[in-house]
């Protein structure tokens, strides 16, 4: 176990963990960065150079709307999606924005956040810098971070930092292999999921452990339910559109006529995959496992086991998340 099951489960919107949810958490730590050295007062313009992969795809991935979003105070896990849509427009129709939530500075998404497709910073494809520039013109503040995958972020200067996201703490069952982990676990006589609560314990109290499985999980549900119950058409100009609500309505149409086979379950775990991948598609709220590409196969499962095995409860969810985190970490 490398990270915290927490950093593995991440809440967030979509549609990336490492196009929207990193370059959200870069800005805020940007403006974070500011403040922190007393230039926040002196801020009157920010603006924004995507490299590589992040500029390519940008648009497409909503990175514009991230770090307009992440500039203005909000955070992945604890914005309301039905909310940026309005917060985005604000700042495009005033060409100011409220840095960290506070004093607005001027902010043009058109010419603040400039594309460098050609070009690469040299750590990473996904490569963000930020600037600062004071009343007068002048740069007061300059800073390059990296989303590095899953909502990800490092600066320029922790980029060769190995294992940079390694709590400052010792775990009790340290693993880096699958093999290490079934090893400790059968020493101990342990299972994997009691492997990984103890080490989580090393980090927080177990009621802090077991809310926030709780929370995630609830997240995780939720996306289901949003996805199967929207309709309409997901974002962008190809116009796809959303096929839950539909495959939902064929197999409640199926229960209720008694005309479910002996594979309908798998219909139902897919249901509830494309469900999340939809919302997601759509910038809804959404949990990494262990990126937004790939939310949709742990609540799937999840919703299997709640939904079809008898004797389902909480307790084997939590036993789910503490194992399949054990596994991605």
């Amino acid at each position: 176990m490398t990270i915290s099951l927490f950093d593995i489960f991440k809440i967030g919107i979509g549609p990336s963990s490492s196009h929207t949810v990193g370059p959200m958490k870069a800005a805020a730590r940007f403006v974070s960065s500011v403040t922190e050295t007393g230039n926040g007062g002196e801020v009157r313009r920010v603006a924004i150079e995507l490299f590589g992969s992040l500029a390519l795809t940008g648009l497409g991935h909503g990175t514009d709307t991230a770090l307009i979003l992440g500039l203005a105070g909000a955070a992945p896990e604890t914005v309301d999606p039905d909310d940026v849509a309005r917060i985005v427009a604000l700042v495009r129709a005033t060409g100011t924005l409220p840095l960290g939530g506070g004093a607005s500075v001027s902010f043009s998404a058109e010419t603040d956040i400039v594309m460098r497709g050609n070009e690469l910073l040299p750590r990473h494809v996904n490569g963000m810098r930020f600037s600062a520039f004071g009343a007068d013109g002048s740069c007061q503040q300059t800073a390059i971070y990296y989303s590095i995958g899953g909502g990800f972020i490092v600066g320029e200067d922790e980029v060769d930092e190995e294992e940079s996201a390694v709590p400052p703490v010792q775990f009790p069952y340290p693993f880096k292999s699958s093999a290490d982990l079934l090893a400790m676990g059968e020493k101990a006589e342990k299972s994997v999921a009691e492997i990984a609560l103890a080490n989580e314990r090393a980090l927080r109290s177990e009621d802090e452990i077991f809310e926030g499985l709780r929370r995630i999980w609830r997240v995780m549900s939720d996306g289901i339910r949003r996805g199967m119950s929207a309709e309409g058409q997901l974002p962008g100009p190809l116009g796809v559109p959303r096929r839950a609500g539909t495959i939902h309505k064929t197999l409640r149409d199926r229960v209720r006529h008694d005309r479910s086979g002996p594979l309908e379950v798998l219909d139902w775990v897919n249901l509830f995959a494309i469900a999340v991948n939809e919302e997601n598609a759509a910038g809804g709220r959404v949990v990494t496992a262990p990126t937004n590409g790939a939310a949709g196969i742990i609540p799937a499962v999840g919703s299997y086991f709640e939904r079809f095995c008898e004797g389902a409860d909480e307790a084997g969810i939590f036993t789910f998340l503490l194992t399949a985190g054990a596994i991605g970490g």
